[in-house]
């Protein structure tokens, strides 16, 4: 029911017209006036929608009073409705001004003789427990409500208090005693108590509570032995100590009893998940004692319980890695490690897929982690292993065992990175599968040799003549997944052929896809090989593609594509000591870079002027500012081999360092004096120190520039959305302020995340820049502090829930309008600077203040200022 629920709100909102904050407020809040129950109901199911669009506190507080009057007012499904948003909103409602109105809104319908009403309003109290935590109305009222005699309004008392108990101290140690005789009364049904016990897992804000809760947990698992109860109580022990973290150690040693002595399978499968929640959380909590008896529990499990131990996977955690380090006294580490070793061996060979996917990535985590040599016989288990996957999963095109298959592969990759020496058996097993496949599989497969390529390019010629063969043979269907198939066969031939392609494969290539092949499959081609520094067969491609589309912006991004590949193309024919050539390259290469940044920005001819492929929605910076440093580099290149060639005919005179230093420039001084030292004295620049120079610089440049993944595709995207107050009704409008008053202006900000949120990095703060220039002067000219001229501020700040707000102090002491910026760049956890932006601009004009006015006009008027004003005058210097 709440998934459905969730899914109905959120699409509750589709279709609707782009509005401003404002006026979509004004467009709910006339629905919620509405005198139709479905009217009023629409207009609350779009709130979501409103606050993930404009997530300002101002018009969340207001929404939410809005929403508050519907509940207090309206009837019991229209209160279910709101009840349903303000779960969904729950990171809103930190945004929440008044707080205090909100609350007693909501609280009204506490005292409603209807039970159904008092239970949805307990559920929103427990809803809203993150904001209201020491509201003692509201703990009165979910005590009171425990004794009630409607079940409904008893189970809502109960989710009411979970959530305070998880939020409060107070409120946790006053309901701790009456849950305890609520679960240990004789007239509490069995049912009721399987709901209270598990808000005893909120019991741990200090020693004593923790304690009491955990023998009342201890005397429950006794005291009731059937199946539900013992699983709930079970996770409950494991929820409390893992919060708690004093008795961990004991909950490992409780949990493995069970798992030992209890034959229920139920509770065997409860155990081990219970287990892996600890293994988790707190890995260094596990002892090796802890580690055998689990091993040797599990090697004894029934195989219909095998499916548990694979979701519980202790072989990446720490505890794996402190049982093989060797301790003073103990053992050898294959000797410590037989029984996982057994283990991981009997699982590689199950009936189950997943199964032996667990039990072979253990074994390639054991080989990849041990610094032993004497591994031969485990690496071997392991190889075969994979391999014997590989087989039964490329068979099969079911999406269970695709998901296998990309363990397997995955292990392979990281087997192959570790154990180099393991390499060859890999890759042959790889290629001869490869022709027996199902499509799908011969996607991934191909992807792992390509991982595998990239990590050993040795490896890349022995699989060319294996892959041509099946390109050539699937390159004759033409379904959707031979066209991806093909794609990811060309990528690997691309890998292997280090970025040198012979004329017999680029003829194959270019066959295929003018056989069976679509201008997408084509373009992806093409955009692989970019992006192996594959160019020339990247622009023959992007050549063949320009008449096929239907954009303007289409053609001119590909167009600008061509002329990139096409002067990458340029630099493959660099030679050593030939420098005329070199120039020449570089400038032909300059000058296609020049075209096709043009076909990025903007593309001119004598008539029209056509857009771009660069538009607002996609302005394709980041490729416009990639392409400029590649174009400075070669700039700077192509000025030091000149250079280099100048100071052939022109060597610097024997008065170099004199110049130097007389004209102020100490790093050609630097440059100077080291030559002299280097040859005794007597500045010499020769022929071999600019023949070195310039053929580095040729070396450089004959290695193919990748474009990186990120000028073709967005994979994760990272927007931040800025609100300034006070801000003018009108944009172009300024603020006035008088120049003997600071300005304290305000930034709130919500980050808005992409499909794929943290995908590559998470954001830790967000880095807000704050500037003001003096646009234009009125008055007189002062002589004021270079200081008090401009504003030149950063402050970080961290966002909670995608929120975050600060505050500037500015100073605007010359008269005249002013421009402030307030530019906004992300920091992630490893302490790097994104420019994400954005830039916003408001205008300021100081004016002066009155009392100044006055005094400056009487000066004028040659009165002398009155004594009240002198002493006011002399008291303002202070």
């Amino acid at each position: 029911m709440a998934a459905s629920a969730k899914s109905f709100l959120a699409d509750a909102g589709y279709g609707e017209q782009e509005l401003d904050a404002n006026s979509a407020l004004m467009e709910l809040d006339k629905g919620l006036r509405s005198g139709k129950l479905g009217e009023q109901c629409e207009a609350v199911v779009r709130f979501p929608r409103l606050f993930q669009k404009y997530p300002f506190p101002i018009l969340i507080n207001s929404a939410f009073l809005k929403l508050a009057d519907v509940f207090r007012v309206g009837n019991n499904f229209l209160r279910l409705c709101v009840l349903k948003v303000t779960q969904q909103s729950e990171k809103h409602l930190e945004k929440i001004l008044n707080v205090d109105e909100f609350v007693k809104r909501v609280f009204s319908v506490i005292h409603s003789n209807d039970p159904v009403a008092r239970a949805i309003t307990l559920r929103m109290l427990g809803s809203m427990a993150s904001i209201i935590p020491e509201r003692k109305n509201a703990h009165h009222s979910i005590r009171q409500s425990l004794d009630s005699h409607d079940n409904v309004e008893v189970e809502a008392a109960i989710f009411a208090a979970a959530n305070f108990s998880a939020q409060s101290k107070d409120f946790a140690v006053g309901i701790c005693n009456k849950i305890s005789e609520m679960i240990q009364g004789l007239a509490t049904p069995v049912d009721l108590k399987l709901k209270l016990i598990p808000i005893l897992q909120h019991m741990h804000h200090d020693a004593s509570l923790a304690s009491s809760s955990r023998q009342l947990l201890q005397q429950l698992v006794t005291s009731y032995p059937s199946t539900k109860m013992v699983i709930v109580t079970l996770h409950t022990f494991t929820l409390l100590a893992a919060s708690s973290l004093v008795d961990i150690p004991k909950q490992i040693q409780l949990l493995l009893q069970y798992l030992k002595n209890d034959p229920r399978k139920a509770v065997k499968r409860l155990a081990i998940q219970d287990l892996k929640l600890l293994a988790n959380k707190t890995p260094h909590t596990w002892s090796r004692e802890n580690i055998q008896v689990y091993m040797f529990l599990v090697m004894k499990l029934p195989k219909e319980l095998y499916n548990s131990f694979q979701r519980s996977d202790l072989g990446g955690t720490i505890a794996i890695k402190q049982y093989f380090s060797s301790a003073p006294g103990a053992a050898a580490t294959t000797a410590r490690s037989f029984d996982l070793v057994k283990l991981a061996q009997e699982c590689c060979y199950h009936n189950n897929r997943g199964i032996a996917a667990h039990g072979v990535r253990i074994l390639t985590n054991i080989s990849a982690s041990c610094q032993e040599k004497d591994l031969l016989p485990l690496e071997q288990d392991a190889v075969f292993g994979l391999e014997a996957l590989l087989v039964l999963c490329s068979q099969d095109d079911s999406p269970g065992a695709q998901a296998t298959l990309k363990i397997t592969l995955t292990c392979m990759v990281k087997l192959v990175k570790c154990r180099p020496h393991l390499s060859q058996s890999v890759v042959e097993s790889l290629l001869a599968q490869l022709h027996s496949a199902q499509d799908n599989a011969r996607i991934l497969m191909c992807h792992c040799l390509a991982a595998i390529a990239m990590q050993l390019p040795v490896l890349a010629d022995g699989m060319l003549g294996d892959l041509m063969d099946l390109y050539k043979l699937i390159g004759q269907s033409a379904t959707d997944k031979k066209q991806e198939l093909l794609v990811s066969l060309a990528t690997v031939i691309f890998v292997s052929s280090q970025k040198a392609l012979s004329t017999e494969i680029k003829t194959v290539i270019k066959q295929q896809l003018e056989n069976a092949s679509n201008g997408w499959t084509a373009y992806r081609i093409a955009r692989q090989a970019s992006r192996m520094g594959n160019h020339d067969m990247a622009r023959e491609l992007y050549q063949s593609l320009l008449t096929q589309v239907a954009s303007e912006h289409f053609y001119f991004w590909l167009n600008s594509l061509k002329e990139f590949s096409h002067a990458e193309q340029c630099l493959t024919g660099l030679q050593e000591d030939n420098y005329s050539s070199a120039l020449s390259c570089i400038a032909e290469a300059l000058k296609s870079y020049h075209k096709g940044i043009a076909s990025l920005t903007f593309a001119s001819i004598p008539i029209t002027v056509f857009q771009a492929a660069s538009t607002p929605l996609n302005p394709l910076s980041f490729q416009c500012g990639f392409v400029k440093l590649r174009i400075d580099l070669l700039q700077a290149f192509s000025q030091l081999i000149c250079t280099c060639n100048s100071l052939k005919t022109s060597p610097p005179p024997a008065i170099a360092t004199t110049i130097a230093m007389t004209s102020g420039n100490d790093l050609q001084s630097n440059i100077v004096s080291a030559d002299e030292t280097l040859n005794g004295g007597i500045p010499k620049l020769g022929y071999a120190h600019t023949a070195c120079l310039c053929n580095a610089v040729i070396a450089l440049l004959k290695v193919p520039l990748s474009f990186q993944r990120y000028f073709f595709q967005k994979l994760q995207s990272t927007s931040i959305k800025l609100a300034l107050s006070p801000s003018p009704r009108n944009p172009a409008e300024p603020i006035a302020i008088q120049n003997n008053q600071q300005l304290a202006l305000k930034v709130e900000g919500v980050v808005q995340h992409g499909s794929k949120p943290g995908l590559f990095r998470k954001i830790q703060s967000v880095c807000l820049n704050v500037s003001s220039v003096l646009q234009s002067k009125s008055g007189q000219d002062y002589k004021i502090p270079i200081d008090n001229m401009t504003n030149e501020m950063e402050q970080r700040v961290e966002p909670h829930n995608d929120y975050f707000s600060t505050q500037f102090l500015l100073n605007f002491v010359i008269l005249g309008t002013h421009n402030i910026t307030v530019e906004s760049s992300v920091i992630d956890s490893n302490g790097i600077v994104w420019k994400t932006g954005p830039k916003t601009t408001i205008f300021v004009k100081s004016l002066e203040d009155p009392y100044s006015q006055q005094v400056r006009l009487q000066q004028q008027q040659g009165q002398p200022p009155s004594q009240q004003q002198q002493q006011r005058t002399a008291y303002s210097r202070f």
